[in-house]
């Protein structure tokens, strides 16, 4: 395939910007050969400056659950810009959108927009922090909530007991106060607790999406919600990426549990910079100006993003696509199977609602020390295969692959087709 232009520009992109890209997934180093750059995407499909359609199963990380350039919610960005950008200044669409996503999550009374998902979850780690009184929070290794320092952390041999910095820049006592454990190991959470008792929060996707799509188990989950409850610690539920993709709400629901503080963004700004973090009265309450915890932000509830939120929750409400969703996701899920199976490529497959991932690997995955284990020249060769076939998936073997209500019954016939012509070509 041709993919002249896009070489071009990484080559001239790498004069002004770091490696030629903005976020370091885009630079394509898990997969090898250099990154493709898009031009323009409608409905289903992106399509990169040389001219190549691909079917996206990206959707910028999430956020285009519609599809992409959905024609309400162009109608209504298109009706905002031309009233106006950015005002610095209260808007009524700011308080229509935080009363769809509170009605969305019923232990939500007041949210507080921010920019990014990264921002509200720096932002609940305050909140928690001024809420409770206490230091100290608990991560789970493979769970990535954004690259602030207290989170931006790696775990090391000693798996659940050391704090060790995911990124140069990053000092060790930025990160003194977090504490590792491991997904789907409640006891390791439990030693924690026991060994600590300045914990204001536990840190948690409900399923995560940034070692691959991995499930907490049900009793996991559950007893997670009720031991910190038992000691007094907030539960954090960052539901940046799931949230309005399983359901319309959160993963909450479908897990049986309820956070003490949601973080979300993606689909909430219908594909414009946005994030969220809410709870019940009592910890909002704390928040600037009503309490003593100080955030602010001149763009947050920024107007452009707030139509565009609006405009996305209502017809995704109005569509209601999640029993369509599990059904493509069942699809996709048989056929990278029998696709493996005919080739003789072990393979696994997690799915949760509109996000699915496959894994290399014999097992079942369910924490992030057996995603590491995956076969990853195994996934290169399938992502550059895939490519080569018309479709676009997150160039790494830990990232989540996203539905659309936008994707076809015939663009599902073309996945079938290309996921079993790419996994022939990795043997």
């Amino acid at each position: 395939m041709n993919n002249k232009r896009s070489q071009e520009l990484y080559n001239e992109g790498q004069k002004h910007l770091v490696g030629a890209v903005n976020s370091p997934v885009r630079a394509f180093k898990s997969v090898g050969g250099n990154p493709l750059f898009m031009e323009r995407a409608q409905g289903s499909k992106i399509y990169d400056v040389d001219g190549n359609e691909y079917i996206d199963l990206v959707l910028s990380y999430g956020p285009m659950i519609l599809g992409h350039g959905h024609p309400k919610v162009i109608d209504a960005v298109q009706k905002q810009v031309n009233t106006g950008f950015s005002y610095g200044a209260s808007t009524a669409d700011e308080i229509k959108l935080a009363e769809m996503v509170c009605d969305a999550f019923p232990g939500m009374d007041k949210v507080r927009f921010v920019n990014s998902g990264t921002e509200a979850v720096l932002s609940a780690i305050r909140l928690a922090r001024a809420y409770t009184g206490k230091n100290h929070i608990v991560k789970f290794a493979g769970c990535y909530h954004g690259h602030s320092d207290a989170l931006l952390v790696a775990a090391g041999s000693g798996l659940a007991t050391l704090s060790l910095p995911g990124s140069k820049g990053v000092p060790a006592d930025a990160v003194k106060n977090t504490l590792i454990a491991e997904y789907n190991d409640i006891d390791s959470v439990k030693k924690h607790i026991a060994e600590c008792d300045d914990i204001a929060a536990v840190f948690i996707e409900p399923i995560a999406g940034n070692m691959g799509v991995v499930l907490p188990t049900d009793s996991f989950i559950r007893e997670l919600r009720q031991i910190t409850k038992e000691n007094g610690i907030l539960l954090v539920i960052d539901e940046v990426m799931t949230g309005f993709r399983s359901t319309f709400g959160g993963a909450q629901e479908l897990l049986g549990i309820e956070a003490d503080i949601t973080c979300l963004g993606k689909v909430i700004g219908g594909g414009f910079p946005v994030g969220a973090y809410g709870a019940r009265n009592e910890i909002m309450e704390m928040v600037a100006p009503l309490g003593g915890m100080y955030q602010a932000g001149t763009l947050s509830g920024n107007p452009v993003a707030m139509a565009a939120g609006i405009s996305t929750l209502t017809e995704l409400k109005a569509q209601n696509p999640y029993d369509r969703f599990n059904r493509q996701a069942e699809i996709l899920e048989n056929t990278l199977l029998e696709a493996a199976l005919e080739n003789g490529i072990e393979l696994t497959v997690n799915r949760f609602g509109s996000m699915i991932n496959p894994f290399f690997s014999g097992q079942i995955i369910t924490n992030f020390t057996e995603a590491q284990a995956c076969d990853t020249e195994r996934f290169t060769k399938f992502f550059w295969g895939l490519i080569e076939n018309g479709v676009y998936i997150p160039p790494s073997q830990f990232e989540a692959w996203f539905l659309s209500s936008a994707l076809s019954e015939a663009d599902l016939e073309k996945l079938k087709t290309a996921i079993h012509t790419a996994m022939k070509m990795i043997n």
